[in-house]
């Protein structure tokens, strides 16, 4: 089993892909970090928390970012994903005070400074992971690997014609973590997402 982080904005999307990794035979989360994006961080730990409590894996921990990005100001996606995020189709529960802790970006950095085997599934905006380069240059250098869904490529965006929800939301982080990770990045862009639809039946 490889160890991942799993950086997200749940989010209908990233709610359903921590089911996915959850269930997956491949993966150990070992932790769950928080970007600010499809919802405030606070109501993103609100909802993974909700979807570890369906897997029954309280166990995994869940560390927020905070909602300031780079250099713009916070929009979410609220509109299409509901105002909780998740469509308001999940009750809401009881959420216990250590449940779900602050400093997403010392998580990261601590964990891959002692581990030589963790990757990294960036599912939302990379504002945790540009903070975390901005300080320390080479964190990222350690991840066994790094995988980052966004961007748009041979197709159009989803918030612009040309534009990816997550990378356009923060651009500055994408920015940062491209140009400072001396590494391979794997991209899986909006035309990759887009060869399985979920329809409404």
């Amino acid at each position: 089993m490889k160890k991942v982080i799993i950086d997200c904005d749940p989010g209908i999307d990233d709610s359903l892909a921590l089911i996915l990794a959850l269930k997956s035979p491949e993966l150990d989360v070992i932790g769950i970090t928080i970007c600010a994006g499809n919802v405030p961080v606070e109501l993103g730990g609100v909802n993974a928390y909700k979807v570890l409590k369906l897997m029954n894996r309280e166990d995994i921990p869940i560390y927020l970012g905070d909602n300031k990005l780079l250099k713009r100001e916070l929009v979410t996606a609220q509109d299409t994903h509901g105002e909780d995020g998740l469509g308001e189709v999940l009750p809401e529960i009881e959420i216990p005070e250590e449940a779900i802790k602050l400093g997403a970006v010392d998580y990261l950095i601590q964990t891959l400074k002692n581990s030589e085997d963790v990757s990294i599934i960036a599912l939302g905006p990379l504002t945790n992971l540009a903070k975390a380069v901005e300080r320390e240059k080479d964190i990222l250098k350690k991840a066994e690997r790094i995988v980052s869904m966004g961007g748009a490529f041979r197709t159009n965006g989803n918030c612009s014609q040309v534009a990816e929800f997550n990378y356009w939301v923060d651009p500055q982080s994408v920015n940062v973590v491209f140009e400072n990770v001396d590494k391979a990045i794997e991209l899986i862009p909006l035309d990759v997402t887009r060869k399985i639809v979920l329809t409404p039946n």
